[in-house]
């Protein structure tokens, strides 16, 4: 499938390993929400793994060969969105050292929210939750692609919270520490599991006690592990990716 022509803003739909294979109704809130947004998403059926857990491991090199081919499935979009802010950061910070078309894709790779604050401008959103929300944007958002401010600088928009406010009936709630790692951070869960778990407790303590009874993130592979964490604790919260949120499906 290559894509079409079309006056429509061509969209790359990139789609982590993770959601793939553990969560694609997010990959399906994904695709729905931005043809909702009146884009043209291509979605090439023959994605690999961008290569951030062998880079996070020490084994770059080793997964070399994913980076032509992320921007050979690629090339002919305007952009590349994907529902994962660690992933796109892995894209934008390594891909984009490969050079010439490897690096003009990676510099058009973008995170869902991040798309749809930067590029389309969304300003409506036609759906309704009518729920207390805490809200997760896990480090590489934060600190990588600038998503919300930082409690360090206060610096950046606050995009994710913005698109947010914009659904019906939804309350954001105010965690006592919002921007704290939840403790999953891929490979260190498994090496440190201890100190992950009490990371992650840590913070569905803090959401659980603002009254949040929704926990949304912007990164499945971090709501995974605290999701886990929420059913051994028999917590009252649900957690759902943003995506679900704005697509009116969660």
């Amino acid at each position: 499938m290559e894509p079409q022509g079309t006056e429509r803003m061509r969209v790359g739909l990139f789609v982590p390993c993770s959601i793939d294979q553990f969560y694609p109704h997010v990959a399906v809130a994904t695709l729905e929400l931005l043809e909702r947004q009146g884009c043209e998403v291509y979605y090439p059926d023959n994605q690999t793994c961008c290569g951030q857990p062998l880079a996070n491991a020490g084994f770059e090199s080793v997964g070399a060969p994913l980076v032509p081919h992320f921007a050979s499935l690629f090339e002919g979009c305007e952009y590349v969105v994907g529902p994962s802010a660690s992933c796109v950061l892995h894209v934008r910070e390594r891909h984009v050292l490969a050079g010439n078309e490897d690096a003009d894709v990676a510099s058009r790779t973008m995170e869902l929210c991040e798309f749809l604050t930067d590029v389309l401008n969304v300003s409506g959103i036609d759906v309704s939750f009518p729920h207390r929300v805490g809200l997760l944007v896990g480090c590489h958002g934060l600190r990588g692609l600038r998503l919300a401010p930082d409690s360090e600088t206060g610096a950046g928009a606050d995009k994710v919270r913005g698109l947010l406010r914009l659904v019906q009936g939804l309350e954001l709630v105010d965690t006592e520490r919002p921007d704290e790692c939840c403790g999953f951070g891929g490979t260190f869960a498994v090496t440190e599991p201890a100190v992950s778990g009490a990371m992650g407790r840590d913070r569905l303590d803090d959401h659980v006690r603002s009254g949040a009874d929704v926990l949304a993130g912007t990164d499945m592979s971090c709501l995974m592990h605290l999701e886990g964490l929420a059913r051994r604790g028999n917590l009252p919260l649900r957690l759902v990716h943003v995506a679900e949120i704005l697509n009116g499906s969660a």
